[in-house]
C-alpha cells in the first residue's frame, strides 16, 4: 500500500513568543525580535524579488513607512532570495518603477535574506499547497514584548490591503491602551465596545445608567472614543 508523506507546517499562533532568529538584511544584521524591544513590528514575507505583485507591495509599504513609524511600528520584510538580489531589486524599484503615482520610492526598512528558508519555516510562511520554495504573503503583528498578536496569510496571487494592515495595528494598540474591543469595520474615531459585564449588578447598572455608554443589551455596550485619543502618543 502506498503512503503519502504529509508535510507538516510549523505555524506560530496568536499569543506565542515570536520565534527568535539572527539574519542578514538590506539594513545590516538583525537579532529578532530582541532588536525591536519596545516597538511594534510588522514582519511580512513575499514570494520572490523582481515579481510584479511584490513590487507593488514594497512600493506601498515604503511610501507608508512614516505612518507606521508614527505608530511606533517597525516594518521588516522577508523573501527566500539572496542579499544581492534584494539590493538589485530595491534599486530597480527606485530607479525604474512608477505605479499609481508612486515613483523614486526608496525602501529603507530591512529586507531579510532567507535562502535557507530557516526563518520562513519557523513562521509557517512556506505553504506546500501553494509552493515548496516560495513564501506566501504572511503578515505577523508583534507587540513591544515580542508576542505575536495577530497574523494574516494571503496566497501568492493576491496583493495585500495596506490600509487594513494599518487599521489592524491601530485597533490592537487601542484595545491595549483603553481595555476595549473594536467592532466590525471599526475605524479610528468610531465607537468601541466595552468589555462584557462581569456580574448581574454591573449589567443592570449599565442598562439603567445614562452615562456615555450605549447599551443594546446587557452584553453589548459601546462608548465613544475620539480619533484624537486613539492616535495620541
Amino acid at each position: 500500500m502506498e503512503t503519502t508523506e504529509q508535510q507538516v507546517v510549523s505555524m506560530p499562533r496568536i499569543g506565542d513568543k515570536a520565534p527568535e532568529f539572527r539574519a542578514v538584511t538590506t539594513q545590516g544584521e538583525i537579532n529578532f525580535p530582541a532588536d525591536y524591544n519596545g516597538k511594534w513590528v510588522i514582519l511580512f514575507s513575499h514570494p520572490a524579488d523582481f515579481t510584479p505583485v511584490c513590487t507593488s507591495e514594497f512600493m506601498t509599504f515604503a511610501q507608508m513607512e512614516p505612518e507606521f513609524n508614527a505608530l511606533n511600528c517597525q516594518l521588516v520584510g522577508l523573501s527566500i532570495d539572496g542579499l544581492y538580489s534584494h539590493i538589485a531589486w530595491l534599486r530597480t524599484i527606485k530607479e525604474k518603477i512608477e505605479f499609481k503615482g508612486m515613483k523614486n520610492i526608496e525602501v529603507n526598512f530591512p529586507l531579510i535574506e532567507d535562502i535557507t528558508m530557516e526563518v520562513a519555516k519557523k513562521y509557517g510562511m512556506i505553504q506546500p499547497g501553494e509552493s515548496s520554495t516560495k513564501a506566501v504573503r504572511a503578515v505577523f503583528f508583534i507587540d513591544p514584548s515580542g508576542i505575536i498578536r495577530a497574523l494574516i496569510y494571503y496566497p501568492l496571487s493576491m496583493g495585500r490591503n495596506f490600509d487594513e494592515l494599518k487599521r489592524a495595528l491601530i485597533a490592537l494598540q487601542t484595545a491595549d491602551k483603553y481595555s476595549i474591543a473594536t467592532p466590525a469595520d471599526w475605524q479610528p474615531g468610531d465607537d468601541v465596545i466595552v468589555p462584557v459585564a462581569g456580574s448581574c449588578g454591573v449589567a443592570k447598572d449599565r442598562m439603567e445608567s445614562n452615562d456615555e455608554m450605549t447599551c443594546y443589551d446587557w452584553f453589548f455596550c459601546t462608548k465613544p472614543l475620539s480619533i484624537d485619543k486613539v492616535l495620541a502618543k
